[in-house]
């Protein structure tokens, strides 16, 4: 009987399934991070520990993880959102940034004091300069401490670090490549990354939740799984094509994905694809692991370890202080962060993978890493005791400065109605800019080419080109040159001879910037000449057919803003989480609670649970709606409005005793709502420039619009005609303006 053969690829596997499954379990056990376990069972199967059978062929096990680092950045995209990077905050970024620059310079300095080569280095700051979410979430799920303030601004830390770990890929396959530091060669890479995000973030948008959409009905588990999966391997081969790493193009991927309404669903069906890839990635990554090399290489260890420990710490301390945290934060913040994790070993093995960096750096890497998780509870604990030293040591003087820096940065932190504007104005013009100047470079990289192989490489067939290209680039070069970017801001603006010359500038450079962009289309068809003078024919045209380019462009806006806002219209019409289901609510601070002092606006308690503070008694004195710069103190008691879930996630994430039960004397706050006439002067004007707070004292919590329910909408929500407002604000004002339709019409 012919004894069948079993491939290595299969046994090999199984191998390191099992191995996983045995150390992950006594890891579960023994309460430590799986990822470390997953380290062990890799050394355990590897070629350096021959007790147990190996692994072997390990080229195939490397396929493996590769595909296990695709689906891990696909599930990182997944929960990252671009939404939810907006909303971070310029304290976090300006954190994350510094954290992240000090960690590059220090991991290099320390490389070459240690004798390392040029690229050694380089890599050694990359591996040094990025945190672990998941070893940090755990520990502060441990220690119960996610509800307080300073583990906000270390997740949003983490969802920086996260957009700028893709960026060192992208910079460190480049330099890996041209073997030195050519600035021109990484200007150009962050330019080319910039360029495809906002285009496949773009594309993504505008396109994807369509689709699926309207393939709704077909879309069981299944399918759903099958069809997320073949979008991000598309979007790997793509992102490989023009140069990118295939990781790049998995997160941009599951970035798209994370705005439409499949989500949550798409994150958990992959779920068990990413856990299962995950741990063969992890494993391999363990496989590597030399005793040998590190104990040869045992001072660079204990090193590096120290480096990452009070390097991290310092240097995010340093980066919340500069973003204007109080010194107690930044502590916390910096103690919390000092640790390498996972894209660490995603680092190291880039270099690996392009055989730029020694053997020693990455079991260097993998034992840090192990050292400084079982290390990061402890970090953490001793945040607190460090602040109090700190306060000892430092002079007082330098603690009034940092105070008053403090506060300073943070009462500033509101931006003004023209800043937001500015703000505004640049992002949509480098979107139109970026989508307008991606159309010419793919139309005449691959639509002419395309064009001249199939008709005569003639005149006919170069005109038949620039006149597709044109058609396609039209309606964003309307929206750059002609139309009015908020044209209910700028007028207001104009009114009140605030910064004309800056606005009327500001229309000169986008026409320039269009003429340019045309320029920029023709002179790859045709000569510079023509292209100079047909340039401005074109824009003429444009104003000519104004009319029509409005109604196409607002077309092409509508689409990808309801395609960007699905997934929130949907979660709020689904769970339905609206002020017409929310009640009013008190609770009185206690003396210890440790926000006293802290601005409304820090704490942020709309942003994170849904309520709002409708009112502060304190004394004998009530303050409604009171605003984002109130400070709450001991005995005041409160009353927010929101809805049973909100109200009880609220209580217990603050552990603020319910003070329901206890009547009020009189309701001073009351919910009322206005539906918006046509000939109301509050159409087309935004929450911020119709003025509506401050005309009813109140705040708006809730819009109902076409159907559709907006909770806490943003500031420069456009209120548009039969829109109903839902406001919480002074009972007697809000009654007689409600008596007197003063709101609603003119």
């Amino acid at each position: 009987m012919q004894q069948l053969h079993l491939p290595h690829l299969i046994t090999d596997l199984g191998l390191i399934l099992g191995a996983a499954a045995i150390v992950t379990i006594l890891f579960k056990w023994l309460k430590q991070p799986l990822v470390l376990g997953y380290l062990i069972a890799g050394f355990l199967v590897g070629p350096h520990f021959t007790l147990f059978p190996t692994v072997a062929e390990a080229a195939n096990i490397q396929v493996w993880a590769e595909i296990g680092v695709i689906f891990l950045l696909f599930s990182l995209g997944l929960e990252f959102s671009f939404k939810k990077l907006l909303k971070v905050g310029a304290s976090a970024s300006v954190t994350a940034i510094v954290e992240v620059a000090g960690m590059l310079l220090i991991g290099y300095v320390t490389g070459r004091l240690m004798g390392w080569s040029s690229m050694d280095s380089i890599f050694l700051g990359g591996v040094l300069s990025i945190s672990s979410t998941t070893i940090i979430i755990r520990a502060f799920e441990e220690l119960g401490v996610k509800g307080h303030k300073f583990a906000g601004l270390v997740f949003g830390i983490l969802i920086v670090e996260d957009l700028v770990a893709i960026v060192l890929l992208v910079l460190l396959s480049t330099l890996a490549v041209s073997k030195q530091f050519a600035g021109l060669d990484m200007i150009m890479s962050v330019a080319k990354l910039v360029l495809f995000l906002v285009l496949w973030f773009f594309s993504g948008i505008f396109f994807l939740p369509t689709l699926l959409r309207r393939a709704r009905k077909f879309m069981n588990d299944e399918t759903l799984l099958i069809t997320s999966l073949a979008l991000c391997i598309m979007m790997v081969w793509l992102a490989t094509a023009v140069g990118f790493s295939p990781a790049l193009g998995a997160f941009i991927m599951g970035s798209i994905l994370a705005e439409t309404i499949y989500a949550e669903k798409i994150e958990h069906l992959v779920k068990g694809v990413k856990d299962l890839f995950g741990a063969v990635f992890f494993v391999s990554v363990g496989m590597l692991f030399d005793p040998a090399m590190l104990v040869a290489h045992w001072m660079p260890v204990v090193v590096i370890t120290f480096v990452t420990l009070f390097g991290k710490a310092f240097s995010t301390s340093v980066g919340a202080l500069v973003s204007g945290q109080t010194l107690k934060s930044s502590i916390q913040s910096g103690m919390s962060l000092s640790q390498i994790g996972e894209f660490s070993f995603i680092i190291a093995t880039l270099g690996v993978t392009l055989k730029v960096t020694s053997d020693f750096l990455y079991p260097i890497a993998v034992a840090v890493s192990a050292i400084t998780t079982f290390t990061t509870p402890y970090m953490i604990r001793l945040a607190e005791p460090l602040y109090k030293k700190a306060t000892t040591i430092l002079p007082a003087s330098w603690q009034s400065a940092i105070n008053r820096y403090s506060n300073r940065a943070q009462n500033n932190g509101n931006s003004t109605e023209w800043q937001l504007y500015v703000r505004s104005y640049f992002l949509n013009t480098l979107l139109l800019t970026t989508i307008t100047a991606a159309i010419v470079l793919l139309s005449s990289g691959y639509l002419l080419p395309f064009i001249r192989t199939r008709l005569h490489n003639d005149v006919t067939t170069t005109i038949t080109g620039a006149v597709v290209t044109m058609l396609l680039m039209a309606p964003f070069l309307w929206a750059l040159a002609i139309r009015q970017h908020q044209r209910d801001e700028i007028q207001e603006f104009w009114k009140q001879n605030k910064s004309r010359g800056l606005l009327t500038l500001f229309v000169g450079f986008r026409i320039l910037l269009a003429v340019f962009l045309i320029g920029f289309l023709l002179d790859r068809f045709f000569s510079p000449q023509v292209a100079m003078i047909v340039s401005v024919m074109i824009i003429a045209i444009l104003i000519a057919f104004s009319r029509k380019m409005q109604e196409f462009y607002f077309r092409i806006q509508k689409r990808f803003l309801d395609n960007y806002n699905e997934r929130e219209l949907e979660k709020n019409a689904n769970n339905a989480l609206a002020p017409w289901d929310a009640h009013m609510a008190t609770f009185e601070i206690m003396p210890d609670w440790d926000k006293i002092g802290v601005p409304l606006k820090e704490l942020a308690w709309r942003e994170k649970y849904g309520v709002n503070v409708a009112m502060i008694e304190r004394g004998n004195r009530t303050i409604n709606t009171p605003t984002r710069t109130e400070q709450l103190f001991p005995h005041d008691v409160i009353a927010v409005i929101g809805t049973d879930e909100q109200i009880d996630l609220f209580r217990k994430e603050l552990d603020i005793p319910n003070n329901a039960g206890k009547e009020k004397k009189k309701s001073e706050v009351v919910l009322e709502h206005f539906v918006v006439h046509l000939d109301s002067e509050l159409v087309n004007k935004s929450i911020r420039v119709s003025a509506i707070r401050e005309r009813t004292r109140g705040i708006v919590v809730g819009v109902e619009s076409a159907g559709k329910r907006i909770i806490n909408p943003e500031s420069n929500y456009i209120i548009q005609p039969g829109d109903t407002l839902w406001i919480v604000g002074d009972k007697l004002r809000l009654l007689s303006i409600k008596k007197t339709e003063e709101l609603v019409q003119k």
